[in-house]
């Protein structure tokens, strides 16, 4: 077995087997270019049903063991001395820059093709401070495994201040509040909750698997445990014929929660997924812009929370009269209620921009 020579590294890396680790696909936009290290704890997603979605539907899901998961993390952090080595060496003291990199390749030339390699040596150029953990609901993992992982994460990188992941409303329903709690105090910050619509119908006919009940009951344990959660809702989701219990009953489901941010990400039918077969069959009719522009209107009329309204998905791409996107895209939106009348004044901007249907 080869040793990474004139580093000073002491731990085997030259081997393919020794410096190959896990990325997935999926992140929030929030988590994404250099802003997190991607962590893959579980493959792909338990539920895998929603009618709207296209993710993982040719995958199934699995648990990656816990051994796997901290071999990941290990090579990671191989990987990481190997680089401040190099920057070492080249006079950069510690601070990993591009030259580095391009030094290791040289010397590990497998590197050009790995997987994840491009997207550790960016992360941790922008400071190693936010780490994701993929994929679909890694909360499902048994509460020890997932401890013991955040526990090695935070012992492999201190320099990692936000450790963020997707979760179910329905699993947060089931963990108990004191394995919440635990995993919250080992280093997991922020959930990512896919509300998608707060209305018990248009849940049903997506296949989300929880009630809006569920919901709610979710997004306040996380809240009462101490997470930072982020919910996201479909503008656009129930098409014309539930387009006004779609609004008033996300509205009503995200009041009650009160998470610290809420993000829209209009609905776009996807190719090959149910709910795109059925509106090709004529069975949902779809939202044109300006009246998921009314619909977003509707539902935050009736919003009442501290929470931070975000926009941040360029399905968010509504125009105001000079052609410039109507909402800022930046990841902390507008602050509610203090700016909640003037996101209802960018909403009738957009109005006033488009032409009825």
């Amino acid at each position: 077995m080869s040793y990474l020579s004139g580093y000073g590294i002491k731990h085997p890396i030259m081997n393919i087997k020794n410096y190959n680790f896990e990325t997935g696909i999926y992140r929030p936009p929030s988590e994404g270019g250099s802003a997190s290290l991607l962590l893959r704890f579980t493959r792909n997603c338990p539920w895998n049903h929603c009618t709207f979605c296209a993710m993982y539907k040719t995958k199934k899901f699995q648990l990656r063991p816990v051994t796997e998961i901290k071999a990941d993390i290990d090579t990671m952090a191989r990987l990481t001395q190997a680089l401040k080595s190099a920057a070492a060496a080249l006079g950069h003291g510690e601070n990993i820059t591009r030259d580095a990199a391009i030094s290791l390749m040289e010397k590990i030339p497998e590197l050009n093709y790995h997987q994840g390699f491009s997207m550790l040596v960016h992360w941790l150029m922008a400071g190693g401070k936010t780490a994701f953990i993929q994929d679909g609901n890694s909360m499902i993992m048994k509460t020890p495994d997932l401890l013991e992982a955040l526990g090695h994460l935070g012992t492999s990188f201190p320099s990692i201040n936000r450790v963020t992941t997707y979760a179910r409303a329905r699993t947060l329903v089931q963990k108990s509040s004191k394995d919440l709690l635990s995993i919250r105090r080992a280093g997991l910050h922020r959930l990512h909750l896919g509300l998608e619509t707060g209305d018990d119908d248009l849940l049903k006919k997506i296949k989300k698997g929880v009630t809006s009940e569920g919901q709610i009951q979710g997004g306040k344990k996380a809240m009462a445990a101490g997470f930072q959660v982020s919910e996201y809702w479909m503008p656009g989701l129930g098409g014309r014929a539930l387009t006004r219990a779609h609004a008033e009953n996300t509205a009503r489901v995200l009041t009650a929660v009160n998470p610290h941010y809420i993000r829209s990400r209009p609905f776009r039918a996807i190719a090959n997924t149910p709910l795109h077969a059925q509106i090709q069959a004529g069975e949902v009719t779809p939202l044109s812009p300006r009246e998921q522009l009314m619909e977003l209107k509707q539902m935050i009329t009736a919003l009442e929370v501290t929470s931070n309204v975000c926009f941040d998905h360029a399905g968010n791409n509504w125009r105001n009269a000079q052609g410039r996107i109507l909402f800022t895209h930046d990841y902390e939106g507008y602050k509610f209620p203090e700016q909640k009348d003037q996101v209802l004044d960018l909403i009738e901007e957009g109005l006033e921009r488009t032409q009825k249907n």
